[in-house]
C-alpha cells in the first residue's frame, strides 16, 4: 500500500505502479444539469438525488447540460495555448511567487501535490477573482482575495479567462444548489456562503512523458482538492485517473460536452465525511502536449467551515474542528507550492497543512 497525506489525514491506495483500469463511463456517472436552470422542483430534486449517489459512492461525476457555450471554453483553450507558448522568461514576468494570493504563473516542477513525490509535470496560470487593491478585505489581508497578474504581450488572454471564470462562477451556483438538494437542505443554503468565492481557476499544460516514467514525478501527483468542488475541462487527451472504493486507479477518460466535478476536502468536512474527496492524478503518456482547466470553487475566505447539522448525530459526532475557509485552503497551498515553504510562518497557528 502506498500512503498520500491529505488535509483530512492520510488516504492509501494499492501499490500499482502507474497502470489505470479502462472502465465503462458508468463507473463514474453522468448527471444531466439542464434542470438546475428550470422551474421544475422536482426534477431539480432528482439531479440532487443523483448528486448524492456519487458524491457518496465515486467522489466524481461527469456533468453535461451545463449552459456554458462551447465558444467560452474554446477561447481559453487558445488562450492557454498561446500563453505556454511564450518564452519563459515572459511567462516568468508574472511569476506566482510574486503573488500572496496564488495568481500568476508556475513553472515546471513548482508544485509538488504529493509529498511523497519531487515535482509535478506541469506548468500552470492561476486566477481567481478580479478583487483590486484598494478593497476593504485586500487591505485587512484577507487571505484569498487580491488582483490577478496578467501577461502584457498576450492580447486577449484577460478576457478570455475572466469570460470563462464568470461562466463557472455560475456553473458553480448550480452545481451548489444541486448539494443543497442532495443534502435535504433547502436549495439556496450554500448562497449566504458565495458573496465573494474563493473561486480559483487554473490553466494547465502537461508534456507527455515517455519511457519509463518515475512515479515520484507525473504530471500531477495524487492528492484531493482543497475546496469544496472541482470543475475540470480537460482537452482529448486521456491522463487523468481516480481511485475507486476498492483502492484501484480507474481512467476518467474526456468526454465531449462534459465537464468533470469531483468533490474537494473542504466538502469532506463540512458534511462530515459524508460526501467523499477522491485522491486523483494525472499521467500524460499520449506523445502530445495535453492542457486543462480546473475551476476549484469554495464559500467566502472567512466562511466557518463546522459539520452540518444534518451530517452529525450522537453516534458520528463532528470528526473535523471549525475552521475558516480561507485559512484551510492556505495551509494546503503552503504544502503543495515549494515557493510557499520558504517560510513556514505562513502556515496558520493552529493548522496541520
Amino acid at each position: 500500500m502506498q500512503t498520500v497525506r491529505t488535509g483530512n489525514g492520510p488516504r492509501s491506495f494499492s501499490a500499482s505502479g502507474l497502470e489505470a483500469r479502462q472502465l465503462p463511463f458508468s463507473e463514474i456517472p453522468v448527471i444531466d444539469f439542464s434542470a438546475m436552470y428550470g422551474d421544475d422542483p422536482e426534477a431539480r430534486q432528482r439531479v440532487g438525488e443523483e448528486v448524492r449517489k456519487a458524491c457518496t459512492e465515486v467522489g466524481f461525476f461527469y456533468a453535461r447540460g451545463h449552459g456554458v457555450p462551447d465558444e467560452v471554453i474554446d477561447a481559453t483553450f487558445s488562450a492557454a495555448h498561446r500563453f505556454f507558448d511564450l518564452p519563459l522568461e515572459v511567462k516568468k514576468a508574472v511569476d506566482i511567487d510574486r503573488s500572496p494570493n496564488m495568481r500568476g504563473y508556475t513553472p515546471m516542477l513548482g508544485e509538488n501535490t504529493n509529498e511523497e513525490g519531487q515535482g509535478d509535470m506541469h506548468e500552470g496560470f492561476d486566477l481567481a477573482l478580479e478583487v483590486p487593491a484598494d478593497d476593504p478585505d485586500v487591505q485587512a489581508g484577507v487571505f484569498g482575495y487580491g488582483p490577478n497578474q496578467w501577461p502584457e504581450q498576450l492580447p486577449g488572454f484577460k478576457p478570455a479567462l475572466l469570460a470563462y471564470h464568470a461562466a463557472m462562477l455560475d456553473f458553480g451556483r448550480r452545481i451548489f444548489a444541486a448539494f443543497a438538494l442532495a443534502l435535504e437542505l433547502e436549495e439556496d443554503f450554500f448562497e449566504g456562503y458565495l458573496n465573494k468565492p474563493m473561486a480559483h481557476m487554473r490553466v494547465l499544460s502537461y508534456p507527455s512523458q515517455s519511457g519509463a516514467i518515475d512515479d515520484a514525478q507525473i504530471g500531477i501527483g495524487a492528492h484531493s482538492d482543497y475546496e469544496c468542488f472541482t470543475i475540470l475541462r480537460t482537452d482529448e487527451v486521456p491522463a487523468l485517473q481516480v481511485l475507486n472504493s476498492a483502492g484501484e486507479w480507474i481512467q476518467a477518460l474526456p468526454i465531449p460536452g462534459c465537464f468533470i466535478v469531483n468533490v474537494g476536502d473542504l466538502m469532506a468536512r463540512w458534511t462530515n465525511g459524508y460526501f467523499a474527496s477522491t485522491l486523483h492524478r494525472a499521467i500524460n503518456a499520449s506523445g502530445r502536449q495535453r492542457y486543462s482547466i480546473p475551476f476549484f470553487f469554495g464559500p467566502d475566505s472567512q466562511s466557518l467551515i463546522e459539520v452540518l447539522p444534518s451530517c452529525q448525530n450522537p453516534d458520528w459526532p463532528p470528526q473535523y474542528p471549525p475552521i475558516t475557509a480561507g485559512d484551510y485552503i492556505r495551509s494546503r497551498f503552503d504544502h503543495t507550492y515549494f515557493h510557499r515553504q520558504k517560510d513556514e510562518s505562513q502556515t496558520p497557528e493552529g493548522n496541520t497543512p
